[in-house]
């Protein structure tokens, strides 16, 4: 059966990410091209992260005419899960085009999952649900024998309409020996033009891998519409020899770990630098962790000898109030701590911050820039609270939420909810740290070369936090300017 596959995130329709020029293949969608590859599918593969238009992919419908359209999201980027508007639009277009060719569409998102209703409206056959892969290659051999409407019933891990209803059929068992699954086809994308672009633009190539599914951890403020709070493992020596794999066939080298969280049972760690180190296996890479995590044991250590260049922790807040507001389970001090060993240990610590969480004051506020001045990781990612179904929060606030309920794209930001203050001010905000953060930066480290820089986010950073006395009640203006901006002490705490 001839199968077209693609993903509804496109990158040219997010602008801070087109500019970032750090495109990774969707992997999510590779999986699927891979396995149904195997199953002897005829698979058109049409990659949304380089396409420079979505009428491509539209273009790509009409002239293929496939036997069945699968539009497989990537749930292994956080900016798919991010259920932007944007790629939802881009998605139901090509339903509907699909749909007027009389071609039978499914659908595997965290969107869809969420936000059922369109998708199907517009004539998408059925979305799949929970974790992917066992129910797409059921769906789709039962579509290659023309039995579907009759058998979908059966099949778990599906939503589709049914007498003007939705209908859902019991989720999908978890796949628990995730070694079992093929590891992805990158001959489906152009690795040659990644590669140019990450070589042109940064020197050096990077590629993306996954080592595990799920999170068990209750943030609730994290969706989980795909995996639930389960938790599952690669081998080390599957893993290490994807790595092998990937750097002989496309000379990467850098790696994206993927995972929610990495390395979650520090065991795995040691056996995973072992493994490198057994090999002759070397790479650097980046993943996500959490503080409690790498103060166990010697998981940072660990990290550092397989080779982790980059740990990139979900600090959240400063405020031990609304960490324990989120149900973070971590502690500021934990934060402190792991990015203070992080440091010791001559490796990268990055944040990512959010702010506007249902009840932070401006004391809250200062308090996360307290740390991040004090800790100084090497990067920042500051976003604003997201409510998005399935969570406790979004529980909480949904009714707040009269005007919108999706970001356009993944610099939007909007404060779609009440939060304490406007909305303009957590957009204010959000550039005001990010200049706060790179005065200090540069200052830190010396890089006085760097003066234009330096005035230029010093300049940002104070006119930014004057305007924002708007919203914090100030009657004169010009007190941001006399609020101990000292240079010498980085004390940036007005």
């Amino acid at each position: 059966m001839k199968i077209l596959i693609g993903q509804s995130y496109f990158r040219i329709l997010d602008p801070k990410e087109l500019q970032r020029n750090m495109p990774y293949p969707p992997l999510g969608s590779l999986y699927a091209a891979t396995i149904l590859k195997q199953q002897n599918h005829d698979i058109i593969f049409f990659d949304a992260m380089l396409s420079k238009s979505t009428d491509e992919f539209v273009e790509k419908i009409k002239n293929e005419t496939p036997d069945l359209l699968i539009i497989y999201d990537d749930e292994f980027n956080y900016l798919t899960k991010m259920c932007l508007s944007n790629m939802r639009s881009a998605a139901i277009f090509f339903i509907k085009t699909a749909k007027e060719l009389s071609i039978p569409i499914l659908i595997y998102s965290s969107d869809a999952t969420d936000f059922s209703e369109p998708y199907l409206l517009a004539g998408c056959d059925a979305i799949i649900y929970g974790e992917g892969e066992v129910t797409l290659s059921e769906a789709v051999r039962s579509i290659e024998i023309k039995k579907f409407n009759t058998d979908k019933r059966t099949i778990n891990g599906l939503k589709f309409r049914q007498d003007g209803n939705i209908f859902l059929t019991p989720q999908r068992k978890l796949i628990t020996e995730l070694d079992l699954l093929p590891d992805p086809d990158y001959s489906f994308v152009n690795i040659e033009l990644y590669k140019k672009i990450w070589n042109t633009n940064h020197n050096y190539f990077s590629l993306n891998i996954s080592t595990t599914r799920g999170c068990p951890y209750n943030c609730n403020w994290c969706a989980k519409p795909l995996y639930g709070r389960s938790y599952t493992s690669r081998s080390t020596q599957r893993v290490v020899s994807q790595i092998n794999e990937l750097k002989s066939k496309y000379g990467i080298d850098h790696i994206w770990i993927t995972d929610d969280i990495f390395g979650l049972k520090t065991n795995w760690i040691k056996e995973f630098s072992d493994e490198m180190k057994r090999t002759g296996v070397k790479i650097r890479y980046k993943c996500l962790s959490r503080p409690d995590l790498l103060l166990k044991g010697n998981a940072i250590p660990e990290l550092k000898n397989s080779g982790c260049e980059t740990i990139w922790i979900g600090a959240e807040s400063g405020s031990q109030k609304i960490l324990e507001g989120m149900d973070k389970g971590t502690t500021v001090k934990q934060i402190y701590e792991a990015a203070n060993k992080i440091h010791e240990a001559g490796m990268e610590a990055a944040f990512f911050i959010q702010f506007g969480y249902a009840n932070e004051s401006w004391q809250d506020i200062k308090l996360t820039r307290q740390m991040i001045r004090e800790c100084m990781p090497e990067d920042i990612g500051i976003s604003v609270s997201y409510p998005l179904p399935g969570t406790v929060f979004y529980e909480r606030v949904k009714n707040q939420m009269e005007f919108k309920t999706n970001w356009k794209d993944s610099n939007d930001l909007d404060m779609i909810f009440n939060g304490t203050f406007e909305r303009n001010f957590y957009k204010l905000l959000h550039r005001m740290v990010h200049y706060e953060y790179r005065t200090i930066q540069i200052i830190k480290r010396k890089e006085y070369k760097r003066i234009i820089y330096l005035i230029y986010f010093l300049g940002n950073f104070l006119f930014n936090r004057i305007k924002l006395n708007k919203y914090l009640g100030k009657a004169n203006p010009m007190d941001a300017i006399r609020a101990k901006i000292d240079i010498q002490s980085y004390d940036y705490s007005a």
